[in-house]
């Protein structure tokens, strides 16, 4: 696979500033990344700076991410048409204890900002503001009358529940328990139990009459205030689902306010592309991958025939189905993976192009958490020290090992993923890439904690993490340009971190479930019947159109298990495992014969070991017993054109009724 480069960036000019002296800039770094000479306060009394650059190109960088309204008002007063972007290099650098040393982090963080994602598409969820409101008791009346100002409300109490009756019918008030619930902002249906209207006369309390199951309910919004079990996995995640605690005032308040917003369409990121043609999870009936759909939090991940589908209006953007896809089918798009690995190399590049000499720890964090984080400590503690590069992702669970062997490969020293303290969902998958990459790392003399993740939401525990002497920098550090394809990165990066490593190693053995491995094929069970080519969905097993032989490329193998679940002979064991010298090599034969050369012609068809095991596994049966049998297994070892002549002219017919057929008991049938 051809390595394609990473996004250049574009020739720009970029504007620096002291944000009123309150940080040291190195005037050699920032040259070294194209910087103008800085600034004192650029968003005031020298905003002239900027209207002039404005018109002198068409491409400008603006190292201010508080000011970045103000700055794009006043392009939009210039009619500035051209490419304006903003980098955050206060609050990541300039605001830190070690500030004086951080001359080459912000030529790193610079560099990184000028790689343009690609744009992503978007999936549009329409809702009409029909809104079913659960609960058990009054507060579910209280919020529907505040909610019934905006939206189309039904309230669905539990059974059993106590409410007086309303003065007025405003909206419908039923009983029911839900049963099932599917679907999303716009489209959830839901299948209800118990279900029951109040009768008109109800005095004290709502009185329900004639309950039945199995009524459905379709809506837009589901407001949930019962203060049970949540209706879906992941609930947090769930677009149009509003679930608080009946006995948070304070949550419910919070509630309705944002439910009374959700008329209208709304755009949500299609965070995952996808290519079924890629996808490994099965073949004729066979299951090979599931990675995905064990790691999926909201449910959005499922089978479809060969592969799997996911439903863009359902997923959540954690990513950890594009981290542990081996095969490149998932990929996430926010952004794209050679969008993320073209910023982690111009990075590390600018980072050494700037005169460092420590391997710098790379931080990768979400802008929700990680970023307001890393603000808090400049703001009001230590700041990140100068080693340390902070790099934000959409989600930290989109972390593949593609990415964090890529970084230690162009010489970082470390990777850190910061996360919350109480994560919004499941981090088994981004655990299953740390636990891959330890091993890897262990194996090849980086440090044990080479990759790491950091769970806190107090930014003095993030100091106390990241404050530590930096590592020097390795003697040997890759160059390779990103691949932009998934498998491609993957294979190419791990190589080169393996390569490039204090203590490089031909061969790694892996836990099971790792995207990479070779095959065990016992030769003298296997009969070249090629079952296994016919599954494998990338090229990893195949066969010789000019002989009978089996070959196999490990670095195309993901590990999916499809062809030792087709294997009719069971011939097929997985071995995870990272071996360098069998990726270098092109395809290795696993077994070849020679071809069954034709007893009545000479022509050459099969081989030799698939006749022998269907003449032993005919042998029992009933047509090839006795001396008649055993002249029709020898109609095996003839070619196609041979074998039906032989057929005609001893005229066998297994359809004639008057054919005596033995029994296995003895006798003869009719």
């Amino acid at each position: 696979m051809h390595p394609s480069p990473a996004p250049r960036p574009a020739m720009r000019r970029i504007l620096t500033c002291t944000c009123e002296g309150t940080m040291p800039l190195d005037a050699a770094a920032l040259d070294s990344v194209g910087c103008d000479s800085p600034g004192t306060q650029l968003c005031r009394a020298q905003l002239d700076r900027f209207r002039a650059a404005l018109s002198r190109t068409e491409a400008l960088c603006v190292t201010c991410t508080q000011e970045a309204p103000l700055f794009r008002q006043v392009a939009e007063a210039e009619g500035f048409a051209g490419d304006l972007r903003f980098v955050n290099i206060r609050e990541t650098a300039g605001w830190s204890q070690d500030a004086r040393r951080a001359g080459p982090k912000m030529a790193a963080l610079i560099a990184a900002g000028q790689i343009e994602a690609a744009p992503f598409e978007t999936v549009a969820l329409d809702s009409d503001g029909v809104a079913l409101v659960l609960g058990r008791d009054a507060v579910a009346i209280e919020a529907a009358e505040r909610l019934a100002e905006s939206l189309d409300i039904t309230v669905l109490l539990t059974p059993g529940a106590e409410v007086t009756p309303p003065r007025q019918t405003v909206f419908p008030v039923l009983q029911g328990r839900i049963r099932a619930a599917t679907g999303h902002l716009g489209g959830f249906e839901l299948t209800v139990d118990a279900y029951a209207a109040p009768a008109p006369s109800s005095r004290g309390s709502l009185r329900f009459e004639g309950a039945r199951d199995g009524a459905v309910s379709r809506c837009d919004l589901v407001i949930d205030l019962t203060g049970g079990v949540p209706l879906f996995p992941a609930d947090a995640l769930r677009p149009g689902y509003f679930r608080a605690d009946p006995r948070d005032r304070a949550a419910v308040a919070d509630l309705v306010a944002r439910a009374a917003q959700m008329v209208g369409t709304f755009d949500k990121p299609r965070f995952i592309d996808f290519r079924a043609d890629l996808c490994a999870h099965s073949r004729n009936r066979k299951t090979g991958c599931t990675r995905c759909l064990s790691l999926c939090p909201t449910g959005a991940i499922t089978p479809a025939g060969d592969s799997v589908t996911i439903d863009p209006a359902i997923c959540a953007g954690c990513g950890q189905c594009a981290a542990a896809c081996p095969t490149g089918a998932a990929s996430y798009a926010l952004p794209q993976v050679g969008t993320l690995a073209g910023r982690l190399r111009a990075a590390l590049r600018a980072w050494f192009a700037a005169g460092a000499s420590a391997a710098p720890v790379i931080l990768l964090h979400d802008e929700d958490h990680g970023a307001a984080l890393i603000d808090a400590s400049a703001r009001f503690g230590r700041g990140l020290p100068a080693h340390v590069i902070p790099m934000a992702v959409n989600e930290i669970t989109q972390t593949g090992p593609e990415t964090l062997a890529a970084a230690l490969a162009w010489g970082a020293g470390a990777v850190r993923v910061l996360g919350r303290a109480r994560p919004r969902h499941d981090h088994s998958g981004l655990a299953a890439v740390l636990d891959l990459m330890g091993t890897i790392c262990a194996a090849t003399g980086h440090a044990a904690d080479a990759v790491a993740l950091i769970e806190t939401d107090d930014p003095d525990a993030l100091d106390a993490a990241l404050w530590h002497d930096p590592a020097p920098a390795r003697a040997t550090r890759s160059g390779f340009l990103p691949p932009t394809d998934k498998r491609g990165l993957l294979t190419t990066a791990m190589a080169e971190m393996i390569r490039t490593a204090p203590a490089p190693a031909q061969r790694i053995d892996l836990q099971a479930g790792a995207p990479f491995g070779a095959v065990l094929l016992d030769a003298e069970a296997c009969t070249l019947c090629m079952a296994c080519t016919g599954v494998c969905p990338t090229g990893a097993l195949i066969d010789n159109p000019e002989a009978p032989m089996l070959r196999f490329a490990e670095d195309a193998c993901v590990q999916c298990g499809l062809c030792a679940a087709t294997c009719p002979e069971t011939a097929i064991a997985l071995v995870p495992q990272i071996d360098l010298a069998a990726w270098d090599r092109p395809r290795r034969v696993l077994k070849e014969e020679a071809p069954f050369a034709c007893t009545g012609c000479g022509k050459p068809f099969g081989t030799a070991s698939s006749i022998r095991r269907v003449q032993d596994r005919l042998g029992g049966h009933w047509m090839f017993a006795g001396p008649e049998g055993a002249r029709r297994l020898e109609l095996l070892t003839l070619c196609e054109t041979c074998r039906v002549e032989a057929v005609v002219n001893d005229g066998f017919d297994p359809h004639d009724d008057r054919v005596r057929r033995t029994h296995p008991e003895g006798g003869y049938g009719d």
